[in-house]
Order: structure tokens, then sequence, then C-alpha cells
């Protein structure tokens, strides 16, 4: 399916999405939504591929926010549909059982930190800058950044930089645990395929279980150490176990299968 504001690349079994609005540095509408929300909904979790990166178009943003210019429009509950919808689209791209990473290329602000915080890793250029600025507009971050963040780098920095909406760097990020790695610009996708293809080696269904129990740990709802037993006990009756430690008794290369 041919997207409006997403560019699909296949790259052997990765797929690349770039979020192709450059002269909005990237910023997120409805429709990029829309488009967003039909890949990680419809497309992802049936694909082929074993890993997705997401990056952003030219050479200055990842995603530079939300499209302000539509929450003009915003009436009665709008304004809470359109948040409560940015967070659903978000849990999909969370909850995929194939990992996916953020290549941050640029800005990543507001949406489009939440963006970035949503997938599994993020790899940083050293171009790249990180942050949530809504209060300086006199609103809240909408699509789970309050949340995510606190997951991410804990309570009292996540309170500093969501209450002072000051942007972090690339260093900073790293040093926090925002981000996973900090590269060269022009590296910054092929460090998320490098990943990625690390991951490839492992096992399909144990990967997408790791996924799986590590949510759950920040799901209120669920108990992770139930839901690693559980998974672990599942996995265990698995072919790519057999294969799996077949393979090291063997010390040869796993040939998974997913099943």
């Amino acid at each position: 399916m041919k997207y409006e504001n997403l560019l699909i690349e296949e790259r052997d079994n990765i797929t690349i999405l770039t979020v192709n609005r450059e002269k909005a540095l990237n910023a997120l509408n409805v429709q990029t939504f829309s488009d967003l929300d039909h890949f990680f909904g419809e497309v992802a979790p049936s694909s082929k591929s074993m890993g997705f990166v997401v990056t952003g178009a030219g050479e200055k943003a990842f995603v530079a926010g939300a499209d302000i210019k539509e929450f003009f429009s915003l009436k009665g509950e709008d304004a809470k549909w359109l948040s409560k919808r940015g967070q659903d689209i978000f849990f999909k791209i969370e909850q995929l059982k194939k990992p996916v990473i953020a290549a941050v290329n640029g800005f990543a602000l507001g949406g489009g930190c939440e963006l970035a915080m949503a997938c599994h890793m993020r790899v940083a250029s050293e171009k790249a800058r990180f942050g949530l600025p809504e209060v300086g507009l006199g609103i809240i971050p909408g699509y789970g950044g309050t949340q995510r963040l606190v997951q991410l780098i804990g309570k009292s920095k996540a309170m500093e930089y969501t209450l002072t909406g000051d942007m972090m760097d690339a260093t900073t990020a790293l040093q926090l645990g925002l981000a996973n790695h900090v590269v060269p610009h022009e590296e910054c996708v092929s460090k998320a395929i490098e990943i990625l293809n690390k991951i490839a080696s492992k096992g399909p269904l144990a990967v997408g279980m790791v996924i799986k129990c590590i949510n759950d740990h920040f799901d209120e709802n669920k108990n992770g150490f139930e839901s690693e037993y559980t998974g672990f006990g599942e996995i265990a009756l698995t072919e790519d176990f057999i294969e799996g430690a077949t393979a090291f008794t063997e010390k040869r290369k796993a040939n998974y299968t997913g099943k």
C-alpha cells in the first residue's frame, strides 16, 4: 500500500519507515497518524520483515512534534479523542512482537519524542535533540510522553524536562537512558539495521515474548513475573527451543522457523 506521508523501503529482511513531511519537519498531522495506524495495525503484525526502523525525511528532523495548526480546530471532546487515538497508535508500535528501532536523525520533539519512546530502542544521531516542550504552548504531552519518559529516565529527570520543556542533546539522552546509542549522523539508520540484524539471529518467538514480558512490567493490569514464567513455559514447548538448544550443543548456527 502507498501511504501519503510514509515512505516504505524494504532492505533485505528489514523495513525502513520514513515519515515524509520534510518541509513541515515531519510533524505528525492527522494523515500521518492514519498512515502509522494502518501500517503498525494491519501490515507490520503479519509482515515477513524481522524488524522495523522508523526515521524522518531530511537532515533536520526525526519528527519535530505534532502539527499544531490542527489543534486550533479542536472542540469539546475532540482533544481528548485526539490524545487517546495517538496513544492507541503508539501502543501498537510498543506492543508489536517484532523489534522497532527509532533512528533519531534530528529533532524529536513533542509527538516526535513520544513516537521515538514508543519504539523498543532509539539510535540517536549526534545531531539529535529530544524534548517535550508542550508546557511552553500551555498544554501537556498527549501521546504517552508523561508516562514513557518516566519509564526511561526516572521520575526526577522526567519532571525536570517535561516541566521546563528543555531540549536534551544526544549525549545527555544516552547518559540518562533515553537513547541506546549515539552515532555519527550518517550512520544513524545503518546502526539501527546492525542491531536488528543481530536480533534476527535469535529465536523470533523468544524475541516476541521478551518484548511482551518487558512491556507487561509497566502495565498495572498485568504481573510481569507471571508473564515471564508463563512465557517461559510456552516457549519451552516450541520447535525453535529444541532447535536452539540442539544448535548450541552441536556448536552450530541455529535455523529458527518461528514454530
